[in-house]
């Protein structure tokens, strides 16, 4: 049997990011100017008796003393396998029916491109997809992402990680 993991095609693992990922609106005053898609992503064996699914992405590096969200979905039906790229467009249109994004720390729905500080180190983006034991999880897309996360992790089965790098030089 196969092992829960979750991969991109976009980039590989614990390698850096494309530009299409990178953050592009400077009203956040960030000076990115990517495409701020989500990467596609794929997956395979998640538990056998998980009913649900749900995405967090993460940079722990983020100079917040907490880290920054990035991207949080969840109701993903356990039957998906794959999220296209642009997958975390604001309207969700390119989620599996049912599948919610709550807002992410930039303050906005869906996908929140990279944007370190220019100059500063590579940071760590964690994509995990996490296996839940309920089918779906009772919130709405103004549930702010730390209640959605702490939802996820009452519900938690299994997680996996995959990680991609990005730096602003």
């Amino acid at each position: 049997m196969a092992d829960f993991r979750v991969w991109s095609d976009d980039f590989p693992s614990n390698g850096f990011m494309p530009k299409a990922q990178e953050f592009n609106d400077k009203s956040f005053g960030v000076d990115g100017d990517g495409g701020s898609l989500s990467p596609s992503l794929q997956w395979e064996a998640p538990p056998e008796d998980a009913l649900s699914l749900a995405l967090t992405v993460y940079d722990p590096d983020a100079p917040t003393g907490s880290g920054f969200w990035h991207w949080v979905v969840v109701n993903i039906p356990v039957d998906a396998r794959s999220l296209p790229l642009g997958a975390g467009k604001a309207d969700g249109s390119l989620l599996p029916a049912g599948a919610l994004q709550v807002r992410n720390d930039y303050g906005t729905q869906g996908f929140g491109g990279a944007a370190p500080p220019r100059g500063d180190k590579p940071h760590r983006y964690l994509f995990r997809l996490h296996a839940l034991k309920v089918a779906h999880l009772p919130i709405s897309a103004e549930t702010t992402n730390a209640v959605a996360r702490f939802m996820i992790h009452l519900n938690e089965l299994d997680s996996t990680t995959y990680t991609g790098l990005y730096e602003l030089k």
